[in-house]
This record gives C-alpha cells, sequence and structure tokens, in this order.
C-alpha cells in the first residue's frame, strides 16, 4: 500500500464529466478512485484501465450515492487502497427533463436524493475522514450553470445545484479550520449523454429537431462552442491541487462565458 502520492475520490466516473475529472486527477498523479453503481462496473473498468494505460494508478469501486453505509464505504477503500483521501470530487448525479407542472413526486424526490443528500453525504464521510488524519484535504462538489441560472424544464434539478451551492458554502466555512476547503464547478452545456438526452427533450417540447435546442442554448455561449469533460476536469485539477489552497466556499463557473457571477 502506497501513502506518498495524493489519494482522490471521484464519485459518477464510469462516463462524461466524471471520466474526464477522473483520467486527468490520474494523470497528475493522484490515485484516483473510480467509483459508480454496480450497473456500470463496465464503464469504471473503462475508466481505471484509461488511467493505467496513461501511466496512473486506479482503483475501481462500486457506490450508491445515495446510501450512507455505501459511500462511508467508499471511503474505506480508498485509505485501503492508497493509506488515506485527500481529494474527494462528489461528481455524481441524475437529471430529468419535464414540465415542472407534471412533475412526480416520486421523480422530485429521486433527484433530491441523487444530487443533494448524495453530496450531503458524500461531503460528511470525506471531511470525517480528513479530519481524523489531520492533515486537511479537498472537497468538490458538482454543481452547474443551472445554480445561477435556471433553466426551463429543469426547475428541480436546477433547485438541486442551487442546494449544493449552499452546502458547498457551509461546508467550507465549519471545516476551514481543519484545513479542508470544500469548493463546487459548474459546468454549461457539455457534450455528454446526459445533454444529448436534455437537447432530446427539450427540442420536443419546443418543436425543434434534435441537435437544434442545444445550439439553440449553445447560442449564449461566449466562447464559441458546447464545453467537452476535459474543459470541466482542467477546473477541478485546479481545486484538486495546492493551486488552490487559498480558495473555499465558491462555485466557480466552467461555461464559455454564458452567465458571469
Amino acid at each position: 500500500m502506497s501513502t506518498s502520492s495524493s489519494v482522490a475520490v471521484v464519485t459518477g466516473s464510469a462516463r462524461g464529466i466524471g471520466q474526464g475529472i477522473a483520467e486527468r486527477l490520474g494523470a497528475d498523479g493522484h490515485h484516483v478512485i473510480v467509483a459508480d453503481l454496480p450497473t456500470m462496473r463496465e464503464g469504471v473498468d473503462e475508466t481505471v484501465a484509461a488511467i493505467e494505460k496513461a501511466g496512473g494508478t486506479a482503483t475501481g469501486t462500486e457506490v450508491d450515492v445515495t446510501d450512507q453505509a455505501s459511500v462511508e464505504s467508499l471511503v474505506a477503500t480508498a485509505v485501503e487502497a492508497g493509506g488515506k483521501l485527500d481529494v474527494f470530487v462528489a461528481n455524481a448525479g441524475i437529471a430529468q427533463v419535464e414540465p415542472l407542472i407534471e412533475y412526480s413526486k416520486a421523480d422530485f424526490e429521486k433527484i433530491l436524493d441523487v444530487n443533494v443528500t448524495g453530496v450531503f453525504l458524500s461531503y460528511q464521510a470525506a471531511a470525517k475522514q480528513m479530519i481524523e488524519q489531520g492533515n486537511g484535504g479537498k472537497i468538490i462538489g458538482a454543481a452547474s450553470i443551472v445554480a445561477f441560472r435556471p433553466f426551463a424544464l429543469l426547475s428541480p434539478y436546477s433547485a438541486t445545484k442551487w442546494a449544493v451551492r449552499g452546502l458547498t458554502q457551509g461546508a467550507a466555512m465549519e471545516w476551514a479550520k481543519h484545513g479542508i476547503t470544500v469548493n463546487a464547478y459548474g459546468p454549461g452545456i457539455v457534450g455528454t449523454a446526459m445533454w444529448d438526452l436534455i437537447d432530446e427533450k427539450l427540442a420536443a417540447e419546443e418543436g425543434l429537431a434534435k441537435g437544434e435546442a442545444i445550439k439553440k442554448y449553445a447560442g449564449d455561449i461566449l466562447l464559441g462552442r458546447v464545453s467537452v469533460p476535459e474543459d470541466v476536469a482542467n477546473l477541478v485539477s485546479f481545486l484538486a491541487s495546492e493551486d488552490s489552497d487559498y480558495v473555499t466556499g465558491q462555485t466557480m463557473l466552467v461555461d464559455g462565458g454564458m452567465q458571469f457571477s
């Protein structure tokens, strides 16, 4: 068991933004704990293989962020694999495109459970381990542009990301005395499977062809292109590094200039 290199957990890292973050942290020299749902095991293995092929170190495991015991087990797995926990990226999340008036209570509770409770459980478990270690650490959560600027048909999703902003600020205030920084990243429109689904639903609702909804919203991007997971991973790399030691309680947008905060 090596304890010399930094150990970083990334939830929801079997695909999309989480996969991009895990691969970047692996390239940065962290021992990355690649975690996702049991049903995403193939994607977890692919992410681990990509990190190792690039010369990094990774361990694949399962987690359900809505289950406290599962999240605590994930932290224990990280400590067993790398001897400690230095970085925890609470990336796991879900989105649902639906008119608010048609949104079911069950779906509302589900998105709260994953996007808010899951982040709370992740932050808490990570902080407990870091406080016990006594060397500080980096806790990073997944917010979104909709934490500042909600999108129609994404109202509950937007609400969960506003909640992540608030939770991040509160956690930063409480844990600064332990040398723990807590920040969040706010992607805009990203070329991932999640945004493909959002585009499809928005297009249907607005009477547009598939691909036209994202094109419409992407017109607000000052830098002229939809982002890729690597754009988000670059920011998380900074937040996970010593370069961000004087940054805490922030939700930093990485959206190509769609929203100013």
